[in-house]
């Protein structure tokens, strides 16, 4: 990976490698624990990193740092998961409050089970087109800028505004939130 480590298999490689898994792994896991639960956060958190060591030729620190990559290579994951996030969403939906108090752990949850909307909110997410929901998803679990989404998913930044725009009122609206709330 040019600018992040070397192709060379030499010790600066691996140091390097495991700097980046160190700086980055924790918040490569919380945005997949929040987006599918932590029963399968660990392995795609870790196939993530394993994708961009093997594709690490492929990096172009022109378009931008690796921490969009990384998350972008984690979305891509959760996309091949998303019919359990669906799942998922909809379970808890169906569920109280209550029956669902151990299963998020991410910030947006968590101010949602305060607020006592979590089936109302896991309902609104799971109706979200993917494309919205990633971008929501990575706003607000992982903090990215319009730039980093755009960067993480291959997608405008044009695209991205008018995605989370779309999502974040269809959310207010489930919610029963006005749009200026």
């Amino acid at each position: 990976m040019k600018g992040v480590w070397t192709a060379e298999p030499d010790t600066r490689a691996t140091d390097d490698f495991a700097a980046l898994y160190d700086a980055h792994f924790p918040d490569i896991y919380r945005y997949v624990a929040g987006r599918l639960g932590r029963d399968v956060a660990d392995d795609i958190a870790a196939d993530t990193f394993l994708i961009a060591l093997r594709k690490r030729d492929v990096f172009d620190a022109a378009r931008g740092t690796v921490r969009p990559w990384l998350f972008g290579i984690a979305t891509r994951l959760v996309a091949q998961h998303r019919r359990q996030e669906t799942r998922r969403y909809r379970a808890v939906a169906k569920l109280g409050p209550e029956e669902v108090a151990d299963s998020h752990e991410d910030r947006v949850v968590d101010w949602v089970r305060a607020a006592g909307m979590e089936p109302r909110l896991a309902k609104a997410l799971a109706d979200l087109p993917h494309g919205q929901r990633d971008v929501l998803l990575l706003s607000a679990l992982a903090e990215f800028s319009h730039e980093e989404i755009a960067q993480a998913l291959g997608i405008s930044y044009g695209t991205v505004g008018s995605r989370l725009s779309r999502a974040r009122k269809k959310v207010r609206s489930a919610l029963g939130e006005d749009d200026n709330g």
